[in-house]
C-alpha cells in the first residue's frame, strides 16, 4: 500500500486510553466522552500530526490509527487503496437512506458515492462519514450514465424486476456502480433501462422488499467478498 511521507498504517498507541480489556464506563447519568483527550508527553512528528488536535484532544468518529491525524491526511490514506466499486443512488423525493449508503460506502471504501436527482440530501445517517468519503452530484439519469460509460464502469441495478437474477449468483465485475433506487417506487425506468444487469436479494420473510439502505450494504459486502477476499460465487 502507497503511503503519504511520515505516516504509517498501523495503529499508534494513543495516551490516556487502557490498552485491552474493557474500557470503564461512565457513572449513572454522566455522558460517556467520545475519543481521546490532549497527547499526553512528547509530541509526535510527521505531516499528518494535527496541532490543534493533538493540544486539545479528538473527539471524532475515527479509527484508533487516525486519531490526531489531519483530515486531509486521513483521506490521503483512504485514497491510496479505495476500492474499485461506486455506490449510486437516485434522490428525487430526499431519500432518508442516503446518509447510511454514504456511511455503508465509507465502511467498505467505495471509491465514490453518487446522488442522481436532488442535490441536498439528509446527512444525518452518514455520521460525519461524509468528510471521508467521496461524494459526487448528477442532475438527471442521462448525466449518470454518461459518466459512468465515460469511465468504463458497468452499471448494476438492485431492485427487484421481472428479468432481474440474484445477486447471490451473480459474478459481480471488479469495476462497476451499484445503482439503488429511491425509496418507495425503486429505481427509475431510465437506470433500469442503462443498467447491464438488475439483480434482487434473496428473501425469505412476509415482506415484498427491504429498504434502499439494507440493501447497499449487502451488495457493497458481495462485491468485497468477491473482490478482496476471492469467494467465487
Amino acid at each position: 500500500m502507497n503511503q503519504t511521507p511520515g505516516m504509517t498504517s498501523e495503529p499508534q498507541p494513543i495516551p490516556g486510553e487502557m490498552q485491552g480489556g474493557p474500557q470503564p464506563e461512565a457513572a449513572q447519568g454522566e455522558k460517556a466522552e467520545v475519543g481521546v483527550g490532549p497527547w499526553e508527553g512528547e509530541l509526535p512528528e510527521g505531516d499528518h500530526w494535527d496541532p490543534d488536535l493533538l493540544a486539545d484532544g479528538d473527539r471524532r468518529n475515527v479509527l484508533d490509527k487516525y486519531r490526531y491525524w489531519k483530515h486531509e491526511a486521513i483521506v490521503a490514506e483512504l485514497d491510496s487503496r479505495r476500492h474499485n466499486f461506486h455506490v449510486a443512488i437516485e434522490n428525487w423525493q430526499h431519500d432518508l437512506n442516503i446518509g447510511t449508503v454514504v456511511r455503508t460506502a465509507n465502511a467498505f471504501l467505495a471509491k465514490e458515492v453518487h446522488i442522481i436527482g436532488r442535490r441536498r440530501w439528509n446527512r444525518r445517517g452518514a455520521m460525519v462519514t461524509d468528510r471521508y468519503q467521496h461524494v459526487r452530484h448528477h442532475p438527471t439519469v442521462e448525466d449518470f450514465v454518461a459518466w459512468a460509460q465515460g469511465e468504463g464502469l458497468a452499471i448494476i441495478g438492485i431492485d427487484i424486476f421481472p428479468d432481474s437474477v440474484p445477486l447471490e449468483t451473480y459474478e459481480l465485475p471488479r469495476d462497476c456502480v451499484l445503482v439503488f433506487g429511491q425509496e418507495g417506487p425503486g429505481l427509475t425506468p431510465e437506470v433500469h433501462e442503462a443498467a447491464v444487469a438488475t439483480l434482487s436479494i434473496e428473501q425469505f420473510g412476509s415482506t415484498r422488499s427491504i429498504n434502499a439502505a439494507s440493501a447497499a450494504a449487502i451488495a457493497m459486502h458481495a462485491w468485497v467478498r468477491r473482490h478482496v477476499f476471492n469467494q467465487h460465487t
